[in-house]
C-alpha cells in the first residue's frame, strides 16, 4: 500500500475528503517522529509499540574491496506489534 492508497483508505473509512485525511496522517507521523526523537516509547493500542534502541559501533567490510571499515554507533527504531495486529495478520 502506498501513501496515496493509505490516504484514500482513511478518507473512505472515516468519511473525510482526501485533503483532510492527508493532513491527519501527516500529523500522526509528525507526532510519532517527534516522540521517537525524544527517545520516548509510543504505543498505539491494538497496533503496537514504537521505541528507540541503540546499535553499537562495529567492524564491517567494504563488499567491493574487502577492506575493513568501522561502522559508527547509531540509534534505530524498533516496532513490537500488538497481539491484535499479530492475530489480524495470521488470520
Amino acid at each position: 500500500m502506498t501513501k496515496d492508497e493509505l490516504i484514500g483508505a482513511v478518507a473512505d473509512a472515516a468519511g473525510l475528503d482526501k485533503k483532510t485525511a492527508d493532513g491527519a496522517i501527516k500529523a500522526v507521523f509528525i507526532a510519532l517522529s517527534a516522540s521517537l526523537a525524544k527517545g520516548e516509547e509510543t504505543s498505539v493500542y491494538g497496533f503496537g509499540a514504537f521505541s528507540v534502541g541503540d546499535r553499537a559501533a562495529r567492524q564491517g567490510r567494504n563488499p567491493q574491496s574487502g577492506e575493513a571499515i568501522e561502522i559508527a554507533a547509531s540509534k534505530v527504531v524498533k516496532f513490537k506489534p500488538a497481539k491484535a495486529l499479530k492475530d489480524a495478520v495470521n488470520g
